[in-house]
């Protein structure tokens, strides 16, 4: 199958590259800042607004795997946040997916967030849940995926939407790459008391299951939530690094309430609440459907992480 995947150069991009290259795939790759030089990848260098001026570049491609996009921002400097997510994160996906359609791509796929539906919740959230953005990030992603719905039904180009909540792996950026960081240098962290329940996934669960909605008849027109099928404590979380380390996670016992109070006073309460707060998907309609399960534990994908960086 011919698939171009759009920010291919980025972390979940290369990985998902790699494995649709090692099932004898071809693979077009489209990067805008970042290279990527990957055996086998076909590289185009191009910015996403881009495409309509160059519409040869989907000859033949049967799925359009849209990653690119503006990542979420834990310390956002921009005048106007939403206005640069929604730049990016739904104008230029749309410009892309009008484009594929255009040129005749059967199914697009777009990796959206659990941001869109919400930031905590008392129970797992589902697929099927009413959608309720509460930042500029999760907010673009929401309007893209009601842009691209309204793309799916004039056009008919089957669509998927993924929406992982924290994706961990080799290199993750992020609050994962640096927790990981810090547990590496031996540094403590205030983190010991944490009795959260946050769902993960796995950078190789998640290319898994990319691979599974490109080819399986089933995933067209759905909405899926990714996950590990394990929920962890942050404290949980971070012992379980130290583990795949090979070193021991310094996790001082502070209580969450604490922690809360100073986050609000340093006006840091969004990084409190991925730390601190719950955060729980329900993938039973990802693995019912699909006949999938994530084929890596939270240990094992851990550990492969840990065994990539050395």
């Amino acid at each position: 199958m011919k698939v171009l995947v759009t920010g291919a150069g980025g972390f979940i991009g290369r990985a998902l590259c790699r494995a649709l290259l090692s099932n004898g795939d071809e693979v077009l790759g489209l990067v805008h800042l970042r290279p990527c030089n990957i055996p086998g990848l076909q590289p185009i260098q191009m910015a996403l607004e881009n495409i309509a001026l160059q519409p040869n570049i989907l000859d033949g491609v049967e799925c359009v795997v849209h990653l690119a996009g503006r990542a979420h921002q834990l310390a956002d400097t921009a005048a106007d946040p939403l206005a640069k997510f929604r730049a990016v994160n739904c104008e230029a996906t749309l410009g892309v997916a009008r484009q594929a359609a255009a040129m005749g791509v059967k199914r697009f796929i777009f990796i959206s967030s659990i941001g869109v539906n919400g930031n905590n919740n008392a129970r797992p959230f589902t697929a099927s849940d009413q959608p309720n953005p509460a930042e500029p990030y999760a907010l673009s992603k929401w309007e893209a995926e009601q842009g691209l719905w309204k793309i799916q039904q004039e056009t008919g180009m089957e669509l998927v939407i993924i929406r992982p909540p924290l994706v961990y792996g080799s290199n993750a950026p992020g609050n994962f790459g640096s927790l990981s960081r810090w547990i590496c240098k031996g540094v403590p962290l205030p983190l010991g008391a944490i009795h959260n329940k946050r769902s993960l996934v796995g950078i190789d669960n998640l290319v898994d299951l990319f691979i599974r909605c490109i080819g399986h008849p089933a995933a067209a027109n759905q909405v899926f939530l990714a996950g590990d099928g394990e929920d962890l404590s942050t404290t949980e979380l971070l012992r379980g690094v130290g583990k795949a380390m090979g070193k021991p996670a310094r996790l001082v016992p502070v209580p969450a309430g604490l922690l809360q109070f100073g986050a609000t006073l340093l006006g840091k309460q969004a990084m409190a609440q991925r730390l601190l707060g719950s955060l729980q998907v329900d993938i039973s309609k990802t693995c019912e459907l699909l006949d999938w399960k994530p084929p890596y534990t939270v240990e094992e994908g851990l550990r492969r992480c840990f065994e990539r960086s050395n």
